[in-house]
């Protein structure tokens, strides 16, 4: 540790309390923030504290610090952190909590429901420099994250712009559809093969390298399998046949398991079955989809969903365009990725180097 730092106990320098509120019904509108376990803000018609303060759940799965000034209340497993003596700046107890969160994830107690005891806080060592260096770690560290947070939200803009650009693509090739193509069903251009599905519940699969395919994709692998062939899937319920979080279409190959919560179609060309994966992730299926809280495409809507077919060889053509320009994308998308993890890291390791006096401007280059 760099001379001239002490470590102090985190109980020792600042008052460290739990809310008092038992739910979150007894909190009726108003305009004051509150605090529960999973730290989000609602409006409370009371206060509790009114300063600056560092907030942490106390019960739950991360325990991630948040920092408000002002008026608040919070849950009784919630904990304020507050009123920290002079020689202490609460703006570098927050970065340093920031960077030290993951501690509290390994001593909370409990297996399904994970919380944190007083003690927790208390006894956490926090190295303390004098204050005019403290309030320098700040400076810098706020002017690092603020060039971070800049840079990656520029790289997720990218990421995002990439995206874009192949499905804005896709749905102009389907939306500009030229002469010669016939609107066809998928029960005319495939044949289904739903009943040959078989689910089988975790507790009696038995575990192999099998691939086992649900709604959304693979969900297990199984030692046996039903199909060894290529074939197209598509989402039979879920909430993905709305929300499209997961492609609602994929291809499946060689040896495989399928159970019933996805629709099983053998195409005479794999192009054909290229060509229709491509289209149905490019359109919304909502008027074929029944139920809000389940929602199913059964058998009978998806033989009604109109597909633009086009000749083999048209087919192939945009078949293999879409396929050179998803590599490019998916290339962009992985280099755009890296940048956001390399900046994630950078701020973990801005963090270390603060909190072990190490942090100078070279340090900081983003």
């Amino acid at each position: 540790m760099k001379q001239g730092w002490e470590v102090r106990k985190l109980g020792d320098v600042c008052e460290i309390g739990t809310g008092k509120s038992n739910t979150e019904d007894a909190i009726k509108d108003g305009n004051y923030a509150f605090f529960d376990r999973s730290k989000i803000i609602k409006r409370s018609s009371k206060y509790l504290l009114d300063c600056d303060a560092i907030i942490i759940a106390g019960e739950g799965q991360t325990f991630f610090p948040k920092f408000y000034s002002g008026k608040f209340d919070l849950h009784q497993r919630a904990y304020a952190i507050y009123n920290f003596r002079k020689e202490v700046s609460i703006h570098y107890a927050y970065k340093y909590l920031i960077h030290f969160h993951k501690y509290f994830e390994e001593v909370a107690v409990g297996a399904t429901a994970k919380s944190l005891r007083l003690r927790h806080f208390q006894d956490l060592p926090i190295p303390l420099p004098p204050l005019p260096e403290q309030q320098r770690i700040v400076a810098l560290l706020d002017e690092a994250f603020a060039a971070i947070a800049q840079a990656k939200a520029n790289a997720e803009q990218n990421l995002r712009n990439a995206k874009e650009l192949f499905e804005s693509y896709l749905q102009s090739v389907f939306e500009n559809k030229g002469d010669g193509w016939e609107d066809k069903t998928l029960n005319q251009i495939s044949e289904n093969l739903d009943s040959k599905r078989v689910p089988i519940t975790k507790n009696v699969r038995n575990e192999g390298s099998i691939p086992y395919y649900g709604a959304s994709g693979i969900v297990d692998y199984v030692a046996d399998y039903l199909f060894d062939e290529d074939l197209l899937c598509i989402s039979e319920d879920g909430a993905n046949l709305l929300a499209r979080t997961y492609p609602i279409a994929f291809s499946i190959f060689g040896k495989t398991w399928v159970n019933n919560h996805a629709h099983v179609l053998r195409f005479q060309s794999k192009v054909s079955q290229k060509f229709v994966e491509l289209y149905l992730n490019s359109i919304k299926l909502d008027d074929f989809v029944s139920g809000m809280a389940q929602p199913k495409l059964n058998q009978t809507m998806l033989n009604k969903i109109p597909i633009p077919f086009p000749s083999l060889s048209e087919q192939q053509a945009i078949v293999q365009k879409l396929d050179a320009l998803s590599a490019e994308t998916k290339q962009l998308e992985a280099n755009y990725q890296q940048k956001i993890n390399d900046l994630d890291e950078l701020k973990k390791s801005i963090l270390q180097k603060a909190f072990a006096g190490e942090l100078n401007t070279t340090a900081l280059e983003v």
